[in-house]
């Protein structure tokens, strides 16, 4: 869809400033179908409440967020809807109340899928409910009467932790979908530099295909989202429909950052979360990892890990990061950028990074320590480094 920007006007205009009143990020006007300052503001608010990017339109991603937005738990019944399941908030608070009971209803991602419907009737099962897997009024009720089953922790931190754990350290035999940003008739951020033009697209692919020889070497099984430019530029859901389609263990989207201040520098690292503390916890370690590795090994600036409900995060069902390795649009980083040694030192943080997610927690060496080149006979033997 064409994106919904302040100036606009009309029907659609109308329903979104319907959706943020709702949500009392506008005052109550009627028949106001101006897309105003009022409205932009309302936009960003929300965009930064959903962990979205915070540009002010609305496009895609952010009309599914204010769609989703609309819908309390109780409004409606919940079941699990084939091949279009229900999303909404209701679905999330839904999910995070099973969840926060000790239920396995997976990642809190507001999609009603056949995890949430397994988990829900598990449930029903235990309070003598008829197990059909859908919510209605008595199994609202149901819910809203118990209290927590699970202390001592984030019940889902616990779960996906202890799967991590079971599967062991070795990389041998895993699946890891790397995404290279944009490409196709999206060349991402361009950048002319005297005689020469560098757009993020062909860089992150370059990157994308040392570490898909990096992972092969170690016994890793590798999918790319895309071939180099020219090609077919993927929308975020598909990319995240084939990490999902080929059970990956382990998703990492690669781009590089813009502004419009060439001061602006450095590396930061995305996991999906959310302002209400919704978060993948295997992904936001496999983030820190990530960000860590990279700023020891490069030096970059480090710009932090940050949680976001962008799509390809919140539709990935593996621990998933998206990796900002530098701004093109800082001369700093660019001149490091279209070096391939540098990008051979960025490649080896996130093979490091994806390494130590699998070592047990209390086995984990310090950032920087992976001899890279040395972890195929590392991981062959099914150890951590001295």
């Amino acid at each position: 869809m064409r994106p919904i920007r302040p100036g606009d006007r009309g029907p659609a205009v109308r329903e979104i400033r319907r959706v943020l009143t709702d949500l009392d990020l506008l005052p109550s006007e009627r028949s106001v179908d101006a897309f105003d300052a009022a409205t932009e503001r309302a936009v960003r608010a929300f965009q930064q409440s959903r962990g979205l990017s915070v540009d002010g339109r609305v496009g895609a991603e952010t009309w599914r967020a204010l769609d989703a937005a609309r819908w309390r738990l109780g409004a409606r019944t919940l079941y699990h809807a084939i091949p279009e399941p229900i999303t909404g908030e209701d679905v999330r608070s839904l999910q995070e109340r099973l969840l926060e009971m000790g239920y396995d209803a997976g990642r809190a991602d507001a999609i009603y899928g056949a995890r949430t419907a397994r988990a829900l009737a598990q449930f029903q099962r235990e309070v003598g409910l008829t197990p059909d897997g859908s919510c209605g009024p008595h199994t609202l009720d149901a819910l809203r009467r118990l209290g927590r089953k699970v202390v001592g922790g984030r019940p889902q931190w616990l779960r996906e932790s202890d799967a991590i754990r079971q599967s062991g350290p070795t990389l041998v035999g895993r699946t890891v979908v790397i995404d290279p940003g944009h490409g196709g008739t999206d060349p991402g951020a361009v950048v002319h530099d005297g005689p020469l033009r560098w757009n993020e697209a062909d860089l992150v692919h370059d990157l994308a295909s040392r570490l898909e020889g990096r992972l092969a070497a170690a016994g890793v099984r590798v999918q790319l989202t895309r071939g180099p430019s020219p090609g077919r530029c993927l929308p975020d859901t598909d990319r995240a429909e084939l990490a999902n389609s080929l059970g990956a263990d382990v998703f990492i989207s690669l781009h590089t950052d813009e502004h419009h201040n060439p001061a602006a520098e450095g590396v930061a690292t995305y996991h999906y979360g959310t302002d209400n503390g919704v978060t993948s916890a295997t992904g936001e370690r496999l983030a820190g990892l990530v960000q860590r590795e990279i700023v020891a090994r490069t030096g970059l600036r480090d710009c932090r890990t940050h949680a976001k409900a962008w799509d390809l995060l919140r539709l990935t069902r593996m621990p998933a990061v998206r990796v900002e390795v530098g701004y093109l649009t800082s001369p700093e980083d660019r001149r490091r950028l279209v070096d391939p040694r540098f990008r051979d030192r960025i490649v080896e943080a996130i093979v490091a990074a994806v390494q130590r997610m699998y070592f047990p927690i209390e086995r984990d060496v310090p950032t920087g320590s992976i001899d890279v080149s040395e972890l195929r006979a590392v991981v062959a033997a099914g150890r951590a480094p001295e």
